[in-house]
C-alpha cells in the first residue's frame, strides 16, 4: 500500500516538474491574442507600405543606379587594379628582403652575439653572487671572532 502511494506521489511530482502543457497552452493563447486582437491589421498595412516602397524604388531608382554605376565603376576598377599592382610590388620587395642571404647571416650573427652576451652576464652574476657569499662568510667569522674576544676580555 505504501509503495502505491509513494509511486503516485512521485508521478504527481514528475507531472508538476516536467508537464509543460498548461504553461504552453497559456503562452499560445497569449501569442494568438497578441497577433489577432491587438495588432489587427497593422502588420498587413506595414507589408503593403513595404511593397509600395519597393515598387517605387524599382520603378525610379534602378535606372539612376545603373547610370551611376556605368559612370563610376570603370574608374573604381582602374583604382583597384593600381592598388593590387602596388600590393604585388610590395610583396615582391618583401620576398627579396626576406630572401637576402646576407641579411639572414647578419641576423644569425646578432643572435649568436646576444646568446654569448647573456651567457657572459650569467657567469658574471654567478661570480658576483659567489664573491658576495664569501665576503658574507668572512664578515660573519670576523664578527663572531670579535664577539668571542670581547667576551673573553670581560
Amino acid at each position: 500500500m505504501v509503495h502505491i502511494l509513494l509511486f503516485l506521489d512521485v508521478g504527481e511530482i514528475w507531472f508538476r516538474l516536467f508537464d509543460h502543457r498548461p504553461f504552453l497552452s497559456g503562452e499560445i493563447k497569449f501569442f494568438l491574442k497578441e497577433f489577432e486582437e491587438k495588432r489587427s491589421d497593422r502588420e498587413v498595412e506595414r507589408l503593403f507600405q513595404i511593397l509600395e516602397r519597393s515598387t517605387e524604388i524599382k520603378d525610379t531608382q534602378i535606372d539612376r543606379v545603373k547610370l551611376a554605376s556605368d559612370i563610376h565603376l570603370p574608374t573604381l576598377n582602374a583604382n583597384l587594379e593600381v592598388a593590387v599592382s602596388m600590393c604585388n610590388r610590395i610583396l615582391e620587395k618583401e620576398e627579396q628582403h626576406r630572401s637576402d642571404t646576407t641579411l639572414i647571416a647578419r641576423r644569425e650573427i646578432r643572435k649568436a652575439d646576444w646568446e654569448c652576451f647573456i651567457e657572459d652576464m650569467t657567469q658574471k652574476c654567478s661570480k658576483v653572487d659567489a664573491t658576495f657569499q664569501e665576503k658574507e662568510e668572512e664578515l660573519k667569522e670576523f664578527y663572531s671572532d670579535l664577539e668571542k674576544k670581547l667576551l673573553i676580555g670581560k
